[in-house]
């Protein structure tokens, strides 16, 4: 059998992927697509046009002190290539400020052909091509998802090992190209399965990307896992208590996941952004131990559980503008919190 020898790291990529996980941030990723981001917007009264995702994500990109707590933001190809309202290109905006740009360059999930109820993400074909034109652009590292269900006979070996194979290509893609993947199995949390299923599920894709990873010879110290947390199924009556998901997430990866690679990087799935703090902060305590001998460092890399509640307040308008930047940021600084093990509730008032 031939093993995989990491021949295509660097010392550079092992150095971003330190520079994201290890440097007592994490990070933001606002790489929604433009029909997601419409989406969004629609449901808080917001015309979903091409000048107001631009307004939005300036929103972002220019609050103050995001930097202090936020090490690098996922854009999306819209977003890269864009200017913020000052002219700025935001991928200057972010580097100036001290935030390591990446992109998102997944096209998607679509039905996985013999498997209806299963996806397959695409976006490999000329993927090399577009890695090599971000990479011009400014972005250091960059994200696919894949995504997998929970069901009766789910997720099936099918779907999990195409998953794990187009994850794995796109990683050596990347560290090709000199870009850090940020490789993304996500478990969904719709459905009712409890926790013990989700821990099963994560298992079969974790195990089975590892295997893929070696097979395409990436360098696990040039990447960064961004897994989802062990949760109940949101239709779950038993959804456990914070510190029950911190020991079955560490436990089930302490068991599969190597050592070697640059970090973890938590998706929040969604889950609210208190919760998810609260089991971030969870895990680092338990990190934080003696003798629980965590070798990786455990961040995040949010989504709707740092913007939803700066996109609540924003609405579309220029008058709450800075009243929306304030929640982003103290989102972000929770969760700086929750990397100490010194985030808690009692920092998000009802």
């Amino acid at each position: 059998m031939e093993m995989g020898c990491g021949l295509m790291t660097s010392p550079d990529l092992a150095n971003t992927a330190h520079l994201l996980v290890a440097s007592g941030k994490g990070l933001l990723a606002m790489d929604e697509s433009n029909p997601t981001c419409d989406k969004r917007f629609v449901a808080h009264g917001i015309a979903p046009t091409v000048e107001n995702r631009r307004a939005y994500r300036d929103l972002i990109a220019t609050t103050h002190g995001l930097a202090d707590c936020i090490s690098g933001a996922i854009l999306y190809d819209e977003t890269i290539r864009e200017t913020a309202l000052n002219g700025t290109p935001f991928v200057k905006l972010l580097t100036d400020a001290g935030i390591i740009p990446g992109i998102k360059v997944d096209l998607g999930a679509k039905q996985l052909a013999g498997h209806p109820l299963e996806t397959i993400t695409e976006g490999l074909d000329g993927l090399g091509e577009r890695l090599a034109e971000y990479g011009r652009m400014g972005a250091r590292f960059a994200k696919w998802r894949a995504v997998i269900r929970i069901g009766e006979g789910l997720p099936s070996w099918g779907a999990i090992d195409a998953n794990a194979h187009a994850l794995a290509r796109y990683a050596a893609l990347c560290q090709e190209a000199g870009l850090v993947p940020i490789v993304e199995p996500e478990v969904l949390m719709d459905g009712p399965h409890d926790l013990k299923q989700c821990r099963q599920a994560s298992d079969m894709i974790l195990r089975t990307l590892f295997q893929q990873l070696d097979v395409q010879r990436v360098a696990l110290e040039g990447i960064i896992l961004k897994p989802n947390m062990l949760l109940p199924g949101l239709a779950c009556p038993d959804q456990g208590t914070v510190e029950a998901v911190a020991e079955a997430t560490l436990q089930c990866f302490l068991g599969v996941v190597p050592a070697a690679i640059g970090g973890i990087a938590f998706l929040s799935g969604g889950q609210s952004g208190e919760l998810a703090s609260a089991r971030l902060n969870a895990m680092n305590v338990i990190a934080k131990q003696d003798g629980a001998k965590i070798p990786w460092s455990l961040t995040f890399s949010f989504s709707r559980a740092i913007q939803q509640p700066a996109l609540e307040i924003w609405r579309g308008l220029a008058a709450n503008r800075e009243a929306a930047q304030a929640a982003l940021l103290h989102r972000a600084r929770c969760n700086k919190l929750a990397l100490q093990g010194e985030y808690s509730a009692a920092m998000d008032p009802a």
